[in-house]
């Protein structure tokens, strides 16, 4: 057993003491650091920065291992020892551990895998967990007294299962599955790249029709995050597919800087004042596919919430002719206020401090969708969203910028659910309002 406290210094970074019979004492990790799992004895590390120990470096995205023993005895001078690193197209999925197997989730450009790891003298044993391929895999639940582990398995076309792993056989089976919401038969799951502003291949994923036309005519949603290391993966469609791919729509998701999808790197490349490569990725992506013929600036639309929201509204002002549609969703919008709205004072880790450094707040008066409206711009008309117990975000900013292009007379759409905090709604009946409304306007624009 190991005692251990956490005491957080901002979203990312934290300091970690572990209990002694002397009282507290600082564990010697860096600050983006963390105490991940106890297996057969070990201490399970995950690297979300490098770690420099006696000459030898763990790179970002690493998980290692500290001896139990060892670290309790002397929390101020660990050796760690390696347990896996990232390839050039891996990043760290997930950690889990049973009774005595430790559980390593991987995403291999974008798509999940997962291996059981095994204790062998000083170091471990590896076999793979044959799941399916083009899926996102998640670790719901770990048996500590067996090797069982239950994990969550989702595609874009594929509903939702639970599968259990039996850890020291490597057996697999479907225990169960969510029934299918939309008809995904004549539907087919492509990973393609596309270049931006600085030569990175930026990955993403079309779901489509397997018969649709390559000649720009297909209406498409196209949606990413680019934040706060978050990974977006395939995952069931669900509504989506009901309501947009089943009337010959297209859905496209990328994976953007700023997200965890090839480790902390790929997150750090959009931190602060190095936020555009992040709105260039997404565009890249929208000329990649123009470039493929999959759809054209008539028919493509955008949609993100939350730092996704920021994102279109940063795309809406930046590339107002690279769509026709913009759903901007409970967003942030005002970067330079941001740290006097709601909770977002504490993403300066993210965003930078425009109050305290010069070089931030130049970047987001020029960046913060806010702040760069424009009187007689050629604007699609947008549906912002927002909710007015939003306590995340606040509404302020979705307000602020729906008064300034009322005040511009640009057209927009507007929509505040009174009930609910940062998301669609306080319940079912209210997030599937809102649903309606949001196809119903990108049916409108992108469809008819």
């Amino acid at each position: 057993m190991l005692a251990l406290i956490n005491r957080p210094l901002d979203t990312f970074r934290s300091e970690h003491y572990v209990l002694t019979e002397s009282g507290p004492e600082l564990l010697a990790i860096p600050a983006k650091v963390h105490v991940a799992d106890l297996v057969d004895g070990r201490v399970i590390f995950r690297l979300d920065e490098a770690w420099t120990v006696d000459g030898k470096t763990f790179e970002a995205g690493s998980v290692v291992q500290t001896e139990l023993a060892a670290t309790k005895a002397s929390p101020g001078a660990l050796k760690p020892a390696l347990i896996w690193a990232p390839g050039p197209r891996e990043a760290l999925n997930g950690i889990a551990s049973t009774r005595d197997k430790l559980l390593i989730g991987v995403l291999d450009n974008v798509q999940g895998r997962a291996f059981v790891y095994s204790p062998a003298g000083d170091g471990w044993t590896r076999e793979p967990l044959k799941l399916p391929q083009n899926v996102s895999l998640g670790f719901a639940a770990a048996d500590s007294k067996s090797n069982r582990a239950f994990i969550s398995v989702s595609g874009f076309l594929e509903p939702t299962a639970l599968w259990l792993a039996e850890g020291d056989t490597g057996a697999l089976r479907t225990v169960k599955t969510l029934p299918p919401k939309f008809d995904a038969s004549g539907d087919v799951v492509e990973q393609f790249e596309a270049t931006s502003s600085d030569g990175t291949r930026i990955p993403y994923f079309v779901v489509q029709r397997k018969d649709a036309n390559l000649d720009g005519s297909t209406p498409t949603l196209f949606t990413a995050y680019g934040g706060f290391q978050i990974s977006r993966t395939p995952r069931y469609l669900g509504e989506t597919g009901k309501l947009w791919l089943e009337r010959g729509g297209a859905f496209v998701l990328a994976n953007i800087r700023g997200g965890g999808e090839f480790g902390p790197k790929w997150h750090e490349a959009g931190l602060g004042v190095k936020r555009q490569i992040i709105y260039d990725d997404f565009a890249a992506v929208a000329k990649d596919l123009f470039a493929r013929k999959i759809t054209s600036p008539r028919r493509l639309g955008i949609e993100g919430g939350s730092n996704g929201g920021l994102l279109m509204g940063v795309e809406f002002t930046q590339h107002p002719e690279l769509w026709t549609a913009v759903v901007i969703d409970v967003p942030l919008l005002d970067m330079i206020r941001i740290s006097k709205i709601a909770a977002g004072a504490s993403w300066q880790g993210e965003y930078g401090d425009v109050n305290a450094d010069p070089a931030v707040k130049a970047f987001w008066l020029k960046t913060s969708p806010y702040n760069n409206l424009r009187k007689g711009a050629a604007y699609p008309e947008p549906f912002i969203f927002t909710t007015t117990k939003d306590d995340r975000v606040g509404p302020q900013h979705a307000r602020k910028f729906a008064a300034r292009m009322e005040e511009m007379g640009l057209p927009f759409l507007y929509y505040e659910n009174t009930e609910g905090g940062h998301g669609a709604g306080a319940d079912l009946k209210q997030a599937a309002r809102t649903t309606a409304l949001t196809m119903t306007y990108l049916q409108e624009k992108l469809m008819n």
